[in-house]
């Protein structure tokens, strides 16, 4: 073969090798990624998880939450319904907040009485009630990929990752907008940089410590960062995860002072 005819074959050949991944890395859709980094995070069927918030300034413990979350998803809305009882500490023991469509319930056992509340109401640190919830992004957000990047975990290290851009579609979103990396290939979610309705960044959140939970590899870990003063950390452990048949009388605000838990 001539030797110019054979270098032109060679870089037609590696130019349509490079077309060929680019165009694998964008042929997923910004919703199938959604969804893909949603079933990483949440499972089908209704479970159980315990979550603690440790708050950090400065790198220092300052207060600690415990919780526990009861999720169950709507088959007609496909987003799921939530009731998260407060463990730790003992002032707040017994306290529960109820998420079933778009009401947000918060219970008392002192007062007995229910009020309604938002979910940016903060629970601990950076932490608001909204990021307790088991939600689907897929349903409270329309996505666009913004492109793809090479990022550093909460580890340090390299992942590749698609850039999504996530707009609230409805009044359920707990945040205005969006900004996720999620690593191409696993879907693992990465990173997030969460926004309100005004369009000013509120915290930075990176998943890590992913394990075998549920069926599925999930992140057991989150770091939130206060996008203002990066002295401000709080970090949600998930643990004491199972799957578990859960009442639908569980979800109904009148019986929130009526619940008891075997």
């Amino acid at each position: 073969m001539i030797p110019m005819l054979r270098t032109l074959l060679l870089v037609i050949s590696v130019a349509a090798a490079s077309l060929t991944a680019a165009g694998g890395a964008h042929a997923q859709s910004a919703a199938d990624i959604v969804a893909g980094t949603d079933r990483v995070r949440n499972p089908d069927q209704p479970f159980r998880s315990t979550v603690t918030f440790t708050e950090y300034v400065g790198g220092k413990e300052r207060d600690h939450n415990t919780l526990v979350v009861f999720s169950k998803l709507d088959p007609a809305t496909r987003q799921f319904r939530n009731l998260v009882q407060y463990m730790a500490p003992p002032r707040d023991a017994g306290k529960r907040v109820l998420l079933d469509g778009r009401s947000l319930w918060f219970f008392d056992p002192a007062s007995k009485v229910s009020v309604r509340i938002s979910p940016q109401q903060r629970l601990i640190g950076q932490a608001a009630i909204g990021d307790v919830l088991t939600v689907n992004l897929a349903v409270d957000y329309t996505a666009t990929i913004v492109g793809t990047e090479d990022i550093e975990d909460s580890t340090r290290q390299p992942r590749h990752c698609w850039h999504l851009a996530l707009k609230a579609a409805n009044d359920q979103a707990v945040y205005g907008r969006i900004e996720l990396w999620v690593e191409q290939g696993s879907f693992d979610p990465i990173k997030g940089k969460f926004y309100s309705d005004s369009g000013r960044m509120l915290k930075i959140l990176y998943y890590g410590s992913f394990a075998e939970r549920l069926g599925g590899t999930r992140p057991t870990q989150a770091i939130i960062i206060d996008a203002v003063d990066s002295s401000l950390a709080t970090v949600a452990s998930f643990g004491d995860y199972g799957f578990q048949d859960i009442p639908e009388s569980w979800f109904q605000r009148d019986y929130l002072p009526r619940l008891t838990f075997q």
